[in-house]
């Protein structure tokens, strides 16, 4: 039996949590909402975030940090991205001081505005300055819904270091969740955090009632964006890109009712504004604060990424959502494949 400290206790935290008890693992849910833990605790039901379902009942939850991490032998982050930087700092002193290093993995998929880093690149400032390989992502083509439910998923685990994303991938793994090795971890962190932007673009485009032909190349193009940023600025592989982290994580998030990026676009598309889509949708769209990185990005380096840029004009600039497409349409003849 592996103690795990799982630190998030949103959809995807406690799905993935009670997935591991399953496996006979001992798992604590760390979250700072007492009411949630509570529940958790006495009911095994997490109703705000995944309704009519129950959480494995060995599954505890707790706001005390430390308890959540004494004697973890992993550490599974899936927080939102503004919240990393705050609870990897507090893991980091605790961890220094009872001189133990477990494995670290994260499922936050974002970019942090202000610093432009991936999340591995925050846990390794704040916990592994001199032990990064310590550190692997999981990513891909995953709903905590649908997860839930068993259906049958596979992702990727990046690691620098092979062996720890081997563990990771045994470590996960069931007859209905499929994990797949990668060595570009970069690679995988990028598509995983800069489709959350292409998706909010896919669900204003159902909101604006434009069919198949316009998702379709809004995906491809999205596609490239995301490798073009990938590729250019942060060094990554382009080959990740094709895979379940890239290409498939874009298919599932550009699609599905499910997508809390894809419901905040639709919503946008039918004319609501982001405040009041923010307030109303009862958990966090991670698109809205990458696409605040990205942009940072694309104006430091000059990087092509018109479909990020008009999200985030439409987001934080108050453009015109058709005004944004017009131009999009209308921008001068460019050649397909690039970087």
């Amino acid at each position: 039996m592996t103690k795990i400290a799982v630190l998030g206790a949103g959809s995807w935290g406690t799905v993935l949590g009670s997935m591991l008890a399953d496996k006979k693992n001992e798992v604590v849910l760390y979250g700072n909402n007492e009411e949630v833990n509570q529940e958790i605790n006495q009911y095994h039901t997490n109703e705000h975030y995944m309704k009519n379902w129950r959480v494995n009942e060995t599954v505890t939850a707790t706001a005390d940090l430390d308890q959540a991490l004494d004697q973890a032998e992993v550490i599974l982050f899936v927080l939102p991205t503004q919240a990393v930087r705050i609870v990897a700092k507090e893991t980091g002193k605790i961890l220094t001081q009872s001189g133990r290093k477990p494995l670290i993995i994260t499922a936050t998929k974002g970019i942090e505005p202000g610093s432009k880093k991936l999340i591995s690149e925050i846990l390794t400032e704040e916990i592994y300055p001199n032990d990064s390989d310590l550190i692997v992502a999981v990513s891909g083509p995953s709903h905590a819904e649908s997860v839930a439910q068993k259906d049958l998923t596979a992702i990727s685990c990046a690691s620098t270091n092979m062996a720890n994303a081997q563990k990771v991938q045994e470590l996960l793994s069931n007859d209905y969740f499929r994990l797949y090795t990668n060595s570009d971890l970069i690679g995988v962190e990028v598509a995983g955090a800069v489709k959350n932007v292409i998706a909010i673009a896919a669900g204003i485009l159902v909101g604006k009632k434009y069919g198949d032909d316009a998702k379709a190349a809004l995906m491809t193009r999205g596609l490239a964006e995301i490798t073009r940023l990938g590729v250019n600025y942060f060094g990554a592989e382009p080959m990740t890109f094709s895979g379940l982290s890239g290409i498939g994580d874009l298919i599932v998030t550009c699609t599905s009712v499910n997508s809390r990026n894809w419901r905040c676009g639709k919503q946008l598309g039918e004319g609501k504004s982001l405040d009041y889509v923010l307030k109303n949708m009862g958990q966090v769209v991670e698109g809205a604060t990458t696409v605040k990185a990205v942009h940072e990005l694309c104006a430091e380096k000059d990087i092509d990424m018109p479909i990020s840029e008009a999200i985030y004009r439409v987001l934080y600039e108050n453009a015109n959502v058709d005004d944004e497409i017009t131009k999009m349409m209308g921008r001068s003849p460019k050649q397909e494949i690039r970087l």
